[in-house]
């Protein structure tokens, strides 16, 4: 199973789709939130009894079709003692059900070439598989029995856990990867948004079978889940076959005393400027990430806040990229990105580069943000990053997967839909004077770092000057 963590500079997708056309049925309301072209594009949603939602986007002219079904939990809705409950159910719901067995739920999709995986984030877990699009129907039956009829047997707990310690043991062995759990913690603390998606070794060994169970009874539940689809499809087959899938387990009725999704507080423990956090390890590279608050995902001014990102991080001609790689030669890899969540949100520079050259790449990157802060960035330097930003963002969304991905978060975290159309058209509506008043809104403010590496006292100090 892989894992997100962290945002790229590619925009959230928003809310503000209006709705076309609407019937109901008896029991089933269906609408179409985006009627497309000749078909291709149409995007249309059903609430089945219960509240279960279903969301499709159809594209007639491919011959595959990506099903997942998403989750509204994470590891911020962890307390403490359940660190790292969520990403172990992803595990745990790939491991058996009362229909099929951990190798026949594997098996099913291997035998007609289909992709299947899963992927747990601080506000939401997603399972999806990825099949041709006459292999629809057993994509739909695996993927909803999955996540409606765990078993969660106690010995594949047990040998599961196993494999979580191992999947914790293989992060903290990437520093490029920990280094961005470890700016969480800088900037939240000990708190849901501050603690590793994975949770820690010490969580996970004191997880209980039961524990996860109840995890898995109170935020499972139909009102909580979106079930999103994009292909060569028919929108009425997928809603007749999810709620077949759902109905045969009993969990459509599987409401009375589901609890609301949690209060979103990580803005009220964001941290102060000037923090910084350093673990020491044997890595030929330091790596480092320079951030400070951002916007919410619900925030409009995540719109210039991700033209301002591409501009200073987000490719080759970036302002970053160009300083410390191409003119200094002191960095393979730096960019910038942001992480929106509910309440709250973060800008961030990675880089990993030589002990050796931490000072100066500290220094630089303080510059550039301290520049762009008081000056803003060009004209110039807005329209390019517009136009980055727009083709990356269609050229992002080319095959069902990230179709599929796409209708179902907007649903899940916005219950609301836009065309790639309206997309495109919020990006190139941001001015330079939209850029500059969101660069200093944001980066006007004392930041705060991450670090790792092998670093003498004397550079490690300079981690401090560079926040001060």
């Amino acid at each position: 199973m892989t894992r997100t963590f962290r945002t790229t500079a590619r925009p959230a997708i928003p809310a503000g789709r209006a709705v076309a056309r609407t019937k109901t049925t008896a029991k089933t309301r269906t609408r179409t939130l985006i009627p497309g072209q000749n078909g291709a594009g149409t995007v249309r949603k059903s609430v089945l009894p219960g509240g279960l939602r279903v969301i499709t986007e159809t594209l007639p002219t491919v011959r595959s079709a990506t099903f997942g079904i998403w989750a509204h939990v994470g590891s911020r809705d962890e307390t403490r003692a359940l660190s790292g409950a969520t990403h172990y159910l992803e595990h745990l719901l790939f491991k058996g059900t009362e229909r099929r067995s951990a190798l026949e739920i594997s098996a099913a999709l291997d035998a007609v070439g289909g992709e299947m995986n899963a992927f747990t984030t601080k506000e939401f877990t997603c399972y999806y598989a990825r099949v041709l699009d006459a292999d629809l129907p057993l994509a739909i039956d695996v993927v909803s029995d999955m996540l409606t009829s765990s078993v969660i047997d106690p010995a594949e707990v047990e040998s599961e856990r196993g494999v979580i310690l191992e999947e914790i043991a293989m992060t903290e062995d990437d520093a490029g990867d920990c280094v961005h759990d470890l700016f969480a913690h800088t900037m939240f603390g000990d708190t849901p948004l501050g603690r590793p998606v994975l949770g820690t070794v010490d969580s996970v060994n004191a997880l209980a079978r039961d524990q996860v169970a109840r995890f898995y009874r109170k935020h499972y539940d139909p009102t909580r889940l979106v079930v999103a689809a994009a292909g060569n499809l028919s929108h009425e087959k997928v809603v007749r076959q999810v709620r077949a899938a759902f109905d045969r387990a009993g969990a459509l009725d599987r409401t009375a005393g589901a609890d609301p999704v949690g209060p979103r507080s990580g803005s009220r423990t964001l941290r102060g400027g000037g923090r910084v956090d350093f673990l020491d390890r044997p890595t030929e590279q330091a790596h480092l990430v320079l951030g400070m608050p951002g916007v919410s995902r619900h925030d409009e001014r995540r719109w210039p806040l991700a033209v301002l990102s591409t501009a200073l991080g987000g490719g080759m001609s970036s302002r970053l990229f160009q300083e410390i790689r191409e003119r200094r030669g002191l960095a393979y890899s730096t960019y910038a990105y942001t992480s929106g969540y509910a309440d709250c949100g973060l800008f961030s520079v990675y880089v990993g580069c030589r002990p050796s050259q931490v000072p100066d790449v500290l220094k630089i990157c303080r510059e550039e943000l301290d520049s762009v802060a008081q000056h803003g960035l060009s004209d110039d330097e807005v329209r390019h990053a517009i136009g980055q930003l727009s083709g990356s963002t269609v050229l992002g969304l080319e095959d069902t997967g990230a179709l599929m991905h796409r209708v179902g978060k907007s649903e899940l975290c916005w219950g609301e839909q836009m065309s790639t159309d309206d997309m495109l058209g919020k990006i190139a509506a941001v001015t330079p004077d939209d850029v500059r008043e969101v660069a200093r809104q944001v980066l006007d403010r004392r930041p705060s770092l991450a670090a790792i590496g092998r670093l003498t006292d004397r550079q490690t100090a300079h981690l401090h000057e560079a926040v001060a």
